[in-house]
């Protein structure tokens, strides 16, 4: 047996905030119980999607710091059933509040794209052919 992806972890200021936009996006996910730092959602396909708080990694990983240099250093990928999807979803998510850091465009190699930034300025990419 080879490595495979099994989950996607994302370390995250505002708990609740980074969980809100991620519901925008249909992700189905609880709130956390009062102090708890660590939460999981089992995406469609089996993927996880993990979240924690930067005081929850120094917890294991004393000394850790998160990235710097300003870019998004995680892009998260959405697939969307349709062009007209996408330009809602991105819609939906910038009158939330959150930042739209590409407008939906027709894409050369074939697909709508768009990409967003969650609460901690991660690039989230929607997509879908054209």
């Amino acid at each position: 047996m080879s490595p495979h992806i099994y989950a996607v972890g994302l370390v995250v200021d505002d708990l609740h905030a980074s969980l809100a936009f991620y519901r925008l996006l249909g992700v189905d996910v609880d709130d956390p119980a009062d102090g708890q730092v660590h939460v999981e959602a089992t995406l469609p396909g089996g993927l996880r999607l993990l979240w924690d708080t930067p005081d929850t990694i120094r917890s294991f990983q004393p000394g850790w710091a998160p990235p710097s240099g300003g870019a998004p250093r995680t892009s998260v990928v959405f697939a969307c059933d349709s062009p007209a999807e996408v330009d809602a979803t991105y819609d939906a998510v910038t009158k939330a509040g959150h930042e739209g850091a590409v407008p939906p465009w027709d894409a050369v190699w074939g697909q709508r794209y768009a990409v967003v930034h969650d609460p901690d300025c991660n690039a989230v990419d929607l997509f879908a052919a054209l």
